[in-house]
């Protein structure tokens, strides 16, 4: 991992840790989802705020009365309003992405769910991504949240990456490895 990159993720993870502490202390997690949610949702649709949270050109000043004056309009929590408004001060607001992946990773884990990220040569079905859920859950023990993609150059099969673990049934990957040991034959 680049530098840079290594330290937007430490800050991020600070601030992840500590926000998610407060709100499982005053018992505010799924506000705290909800905020997460606003702010994801925020920054795909609006370039314009990803760019005030992103450019050196607004000042601190400017970034704080902005998210002072957004986060009530947005229906932001109490604590995500004034962690945002902290962030602004110290001129960290360009984390807030690594910050929200970082909040839903600390809350999945606390709650003893997992993400596995499920690529497709075509849609899933609802029968086979509920089948595919349950086979996982039966492999890691946690409830498991699939993120579904379609790419259809795997021409048939599934790559299913669960944490560090990746299992790669796809068509392509076996033509991939016979071309291969055709190579080592010939």
């Amino acid at each position: 991992m680049s530098e840079p990159a290594s330290i937007s993720t430490s800050i991020a993870a600070r601030y992840a840790t500590a926000v998610y502490d407060i709100a499982k202390d005053s018992k505010s997690v799924k506000s705290l989802e909800d905020d997460i949610n606003v702010l994801q949702s925020a920054l795909s649709e609006s370039a314009d705020f990803g760019a005030l949270l992103s450019s050196p050109i607004y000042t601190r000043e400017e970034q704080e009365a902005a998210i002072t004056t957004l986060a009530p309009k947005m229906g932001l929590s109490t604590t995500m309003a004034s962690t945002l408004s902290l962030m602004a001060q110290k001129r960290r607001l360009f984390v807030v992405p690594q910050l929200l992946s970082t909040l839903r990773a600390i809350i999945a884990e606390d709650k003893g769910e997992v993400t596995a990220d499920v690529v497709s040569a075509k849609a899933l079905t609802k029968t086979q991504a509920d089948k595919l859920a349950k086979t996982l859950k039966a492999s890691t023990g946690k409830t498991v949240t699939l993120n579904a993609s379609v790419d259809e150059s795997l021409i048939g099969g599934l790559v299913v990456k669960v944490g560090s673990r990746m299992i790669d049934t796809s068509i392509r990957s076996k033509l991939n490895s016979l071309q291969n040991a055709m190579k080592e034959v010939g």
